[in-house]
């Protein structure tokens, strides 16, 4: 059993942002079972910017919380994801079970709800009516970024502005404590703790995850303007980009090709997709060391420890940028070769991942 300081140490580690960490001490102290989540649309192949959520997942879970993993079906068929077809969307959910699987989670210690059951259940109907009923039709526009899409997207259809309170009310409706997902879910995670009182339901605490940047990057843009007009779903990693997208199924060559293309501009590290990699992938792997190589005549190959080692020679000009893709190359290649053979030797896995690349192609 683990202490409450190294609870709150392992819950925090390696996240974006505690929404908040005085909140999360506080319900620590209470030594109270915890509820958190997850929730998840079924949306297609896993890359590898959701192993970051997962890690964060799966630390949540050896700190004690009792996690839920909301498979968001219906979120998902509100999202246009596979054309609305249900079929797929449920295949996409079992699918991403086995990546949970092949990553490391334990699924037998792991709460798993499909969102068709909560809605066969007349009183998540009447809890969404009372959520809605505290917010006010801007409010919800603005939060409807949370689905991945820009706020004048929603304009397509009426479904979407239920969505923001369909996820709320998953939050009371779960009786949760900690709510996790990426900084792209904060919106939705400070609606439920803004109408948590209203309700009488207990605040939740957002734990925030980092997102990938896409191997596109910003490109050239340094003003702070226009980094600021681009909405975090321009430029995140995303699988419908797939050319900017490192899926976890990638063979190395593959791998490869998708890191020289990568935006990675000599000298600087923030807003570099391949050095992002590095710190939220690479780096959080335990004992891992960077290995670059190179000749001799540039100072022999080197051996980075940390993350701001790294940033350190990268930024003083003492790492290149081809040699640093080819480090990155390799390092992630010996993480992502355990997962594609867990995919080669179990058959339903195996199964589910090629009609979803069937079903994707088709579309």
């Amino acid at each position: 059993m683990l202490l409450q300081n190294k609870k709150f140490d392992l819950m925090i580690r390696n996240t974006a942002e505690i929404v908040t960490a005085s909140d999360l001490s506080l319900i620590l102290k209470k030594r109270k079972r915890l509820r958190g989540y997850i929730g998840v649309e079924p949306s297609g192949i896993f890359h590898i910017g959701w192993m970051i959520w997962v890690k964060k997942l799966k630390e949540l879970m050896e700190a004690g919380i009792e996690m839920t993993f909301l498979e968001a079906t219906w979120h998902a068929w509100i999202n246009d994801k596979f054309e609305g077809n249900m079929e797929s969307i449920h295949a996409c959910a079992a699918y991403i079970e086995h990546c949970l699987k092949a990553l490391g989670i334990k699924i037998e210690a792991l709460n798993i709800v499909k969102a068709d059951e909560t809605i066969n259940d007349p009183d998540y109907w009447a809890l969404l009516l009372k959520v809605a009923k505290h917010l006010s039709l801007a409010r919800i526009k603005r939060a409807t970024t949370i689905m991945g899409r820009k706020e004048k997207d929603v304009n397509i259809d009426f479904s979407k502005l239920i969505y923001p309170a369909m996820q709320v009310s998953d939050i009371f409706y779960l009786n949760l404590d900690i709510c996790l997902g990426g900084t792209d879910q904060r919106k939705a995670h400070i609606l439920a703790r803004e109408v948590a009182k209203n309700l009488d339901r207990k605040k939740p605490v957002g734990i925030h995850t980092f997102l990938l940047t896409g191997l596109q990057g910003f490109g050239k843009m340094t003003d702070k303007k226009q980094l600021a007009r681009n909405a975090i779903v321009d430029v995140k990693m995303s699988k419908s980009k797939p050319e900017t997208c490192i899926f976890i199924h990638d063979d190395e060559d593959t791998i490869r090709k998708k890191i020289q293309n990568a935006y990675c501009p000599p000298n600087q590290v923030k807003y570099n997709p391949v050095i992002e990699i590095i710190r939220h992938i690479l780096f959080t792997e335990p004992d891992f060391k960077l290995e670059i190589e190179r000749p001799a005549k540039y100072g022999g190959s080197i051996i980075l420890d940390n993350y701001e080692e790294l940033c350190q020679k990268y930024r003083e000009g003492q790492v290149h940028p081809s040699d640093l893709k080819e480090a990155t190359v390799t390092s992630l290649n010996k993480i992502l070769t355990p997962l594609r053979k867990y995919f080669e030797k179990t058959s339903q896995a195996r199964t589910l991942y090629e009609s979803l690349i069937t079903t994707t192609i088709s579309r």
